[in-house]
Formats: C-alpha cells, sequence, structure tokens
C-alpha cells in the first residue's frame, strides 16, 4: 500500500512515524518533509501548499492514500482536487476546512448551532474596530479571521495594546489577507484543553486530551507561537466535563456541519476553556494539532492507518480505538527569536544517542548534517506513568541535544 503524507512538520513526522507501525506496512512518501521523516518515508521536492504538483504525483505513482494534514492545503482545496481524480484522501474538503480558516464562519456557527463560546464582534474595518474597544472593558481578545500560523491571536490588556493590536492584522497587514476581517470577542479564563476527535461525518471518536502551551516563554508570557509544547492527558480534563463536551460541543459541531451540507470527514480540533460557567470552545481547527499530535500519538494503540482508511470509506463506527494509558510531554526546541526573526542552519549536535521520540519539525539533511531550518525545530516527547515522569524523561533527552540559539520553556508539564 502507497500513502503520501502532506507536510513537513514534527506532526508529519509523528503520523509517519505511526503509520510505519502499521501491519499493512505502507510504503510512504512525504510531501515536502525533513529530515527526521527521512527516516520512514521517502522526501519530495514538492510544497505542501503545490495543489496541481501534489495531484500530479498521486496520479502518476497511483497512491493509494494522501493524507492531507497542514492548514494551508485543506483552506485550498486539495483534498476536493484527490477526490476530482479519483484519489482516496485524509483529510476535510475545503468547504468543511472552512471551520478552521474563517474565524467568522465558525463564530457564525457556533451560535447558530447554540455551541458554548465566547461573546463576540466582527469588523473589516479598524475604525469602527477602535470605536467599539472603547467602549469595552479589558482584556479583550482580537483573532485575524483567515489563517496565520497559530500566531494570529492577540491578548489586548488596554486600550493601547488594543489599538496596535488592530493596527498590527488591519493596517500593517502581519497576517496578509487573514487580518481583512477581526473578531474582537470576550476574554475567558479558566484552564484550556485541547480535544482532537477522529470523525467520518457520522461517528466521532474523541482522541486523548491534551494541554498545549501556546506562550513563548515560561509562565504563559510573550507572544503566541505555533505552539512550545504539550502533554496528554490534560488533568483537568475529568471525566464529567468530557460527557459535556461530547453532548453539547463535539456531536453538536459534527452534526451541525453535516446540517450546513459541509460533511466533515478527518481530524476535528476543539480547542475549549473550561470557565466557571462550564466549557467553552475558543477555537476549531481542521486537523492534528501541532504539537499536541506528538504528544498523544504515541500513546495509540490501534492501528493509524487503519483508522484513517475507516474516516475515509466512512465506517469509523466499525473500529475500536485504544490507548495506552501512559502519559505524555512533548517539549518544543525552537531557534532563538522565534516567533519573529530567527537564523537556520546551524547544526544539530546529539540526535544520534536519542530515541524515536524526537520529533524533526524545521530540519533538514544539509552535506550529511542534520541543521536547523524552521523557527520550531525538534519536538522531544516523554512518555510515563505520570506527568511528572514524562516531563522528566522529555528534559533529560533534551540535555543532550544542542544547537546554537536553542530555546526551550521548561515548565512544559508543570501543573500547580
Amino acid at each position: 500500500m502507497k500513502v503520501l503524507v502532506v507536510g513537513g512538520g514534527g506532526r508529519e513526522h509523528a503520523i509517519i512515524w505511526k503509520l510505519s507501525q502499521s501491519p499493512k506496512k505502507p510504503k510512504i512518501v512525504c510531501a515536502p518533509g525533513n529530515a527526521g521523516i527521512e527516516k520512514y518515508a521517502q522526501s519530495l521536492s514538492i510544497k505542501a501548499t503545490d495543489v496541481h504538483g501534489i495531484v500530479a504525483f498521486s496520479k502518476n505513482e497511483k497512491m493509494d492514500l494522501v493524507v492531507v494534514t497542514p492548514d494551508d492545503p485543506l483552506a485550498l482545496g486539495l483534498v476536493d482536487a484527490l477526490e476530482r481524480e479519483g484519489i482516496r484522501a485524509f483529510g476535510p474538503k475545503r468547504d468543511a476546512a472552512i471551520i478552521e480558516w474563517s474565524k467568522v464562519f465558525s463564530k457564525r456557527f457556533m451560535k447558530q448551532h447554540n455551541i458554548p463560546t465566547a461573546k463576540y464582534k466582527v469588523f473589516n474595518n479598524m475604525g469602527d474596530a477602535v470605536k467599539y474597544i472603547e467602549c469595552c472593558d479589558f482584556p479583550l481578545v482580537i483573532k485575524a479571521d483567515g489563517l496565520a500560523l497559530g500566531k494570529g491571536v492577540i491578548v489586548a490588556n488596554d486600550m493601547e495594546e488594543g489599538i496596535k493590536a488592530l493596527s498590527t492584522m488591519m493596517i500593517e497587514q502581519k497576517f496578509g489577507d487573514s487580518g481583512a476581517k477581526v473578531i474582537i470577542e470576550e476574554f475567558l479564563e479558566g484552564e484550556e484543553v485541547s480535544v482532537l476527535a477522529f470523525t467520518d461525518g457520522s461517528t466521532l471518536i474523541p482522541m486523548v486530551s491534551s494541554k498545549d502551551h501556546k506562550k513563548v516563554f515560561a509562565g504563559e508570557k510573550g507572544p503566541n507561537t505555533g505552539g512550545m509544547g504539550a502533554i496528554a492527558p490534560n488533568p483537568f480534563y475529568s471525566e464529567e466535563i468530557s460527557r459535556y463536551c461530547m453532548e453539547h460541543i463535539f456531536l453538536p459541531t459534527m452534526k451541525g456541519m453535516k446540517e450546513e451540507g459541509r460533511k466533515f470527514k478527518g481530524v476535528l480540533y476543539f480547542g475549549l476553556m473550561l470557565t466557571q460557567k462550564g466549557p467553552k470552545v475558543l477555537e476549531y481547527n481542521a486537523r492534528f494539532g501541532d504539537p499536541e499530535t506528538q504528544a498523544i500519538l504515541p500513546l495509540l494503540e490501534t492501528d493509524l492507518l487503519e483508522i484513517f482508511e475507516a474516516v475515509v470509506e466512512e465506517r469509523l463506527s466499525e473500529v475500536s480505538i485504544s490507548w495506552s494509558g501512559n502519559c505524555s510531554a512533548c517539549v518544543v526546541l525552537a531557534s532563538g527569536g522565534y516567533p519573529d526573526g530567527y537564523k537556520t542552519g546551524y547544526d544539530i549536535k546529539g540526535l544520534v544517542d536519542q530515541d524515536e521520540l524526537v520529533f524533526h519539525s524545521g530540519t533538514k539533511n544539509l552535506d550529511g548534517n542534520i541543521v536547523t531550518n524552521g523557527g520550531r525545530v525538534l519536538g522531544v516527547t516523554g512518555l510515563g506513568d505520570t506527568i511528572e515522569e514524562a516531563r522528566t524523561i522529555a528534559y533529560q533527552k533534551i540535555s543532550g541535544i544542542h544547537f546554537e540559539d536553542m530555546h526551550y520553556r521548561k515548565d512544559i508539564g508543570a501543573i500547580g
């Protein structure tokens, strides 16, 4: 069986690592891949956003399955293009992936389907947005409507920060067209939870819960990043809360998308806030999270390829998905300066001594040496009976890895 995985980050490395364990022994290729992925899959010099190139390769090479994981190609309609050529693809079509690529859509959707979320207003004019926040209590959350590499959400603590955030998105266009519209919403307080779920549009099966650490510095300080680490399961996500979320958030989302003619097939990501008034949705993603995937998939015992095929064939109800019961912690090693300016091309030392749970995000093979090639470079995962044991193991691994200007948070998984 021939499988193409689209993407080249830590999430894709974890997915390919897990797919390589399938009893079906698939031949895996990846577009574009990275230095770590090359252990399990052939890398292709095709960008994840090159819809024509990916479709042409898949057709010419007669791929049995294409797994589309990054947000950009989903928003570009890669799954639609593959299916038009008769190629099986895992991931939502563009009209379903809108739940991530348009926050304006997702907020309207939640309001229409009575899914609990923060109160909000939408603006496409900075003057109107400034007038609105002049009458609001702070802090406020200001979000770019479109995709922004996980960085398009700014918490404004006062009027000055609010105007700066609006200017960054709407005038300076830091996120391009994604900031042409903004959402201003109430600030929610509580513990954050990420729940990823497999769904074929009719059946939804949540994965182990997790907790993402978005801020670049310890103590949840500094700007948002794509994610500096994750733990699983989330210690604040109880059985009672999970039942509530299934009844009031997860199933209504799946059913609501189907009712709107946007059947969602793939992985639905629910970013939740556990407020004093109950769980509320912060955001949806239309794919596996990064770095949550690097923490979650090492706990999966069921054949991931079997799950993917069941989703594509709309028979997920026939699959029993099991988890190890262990805990995990993934710590991201980033380039100095990330999420803003940073340099790449630095040699990475100590990788030969590490096990398979060091997932590459931004690396490349340069003349036989593995060097940095992105803002987030590696995701180092530890497993244990408890979160504390898992994080201890992860940090022990990190002590043997080094590259110039390496930066990481030292409090990933520290609870309390």
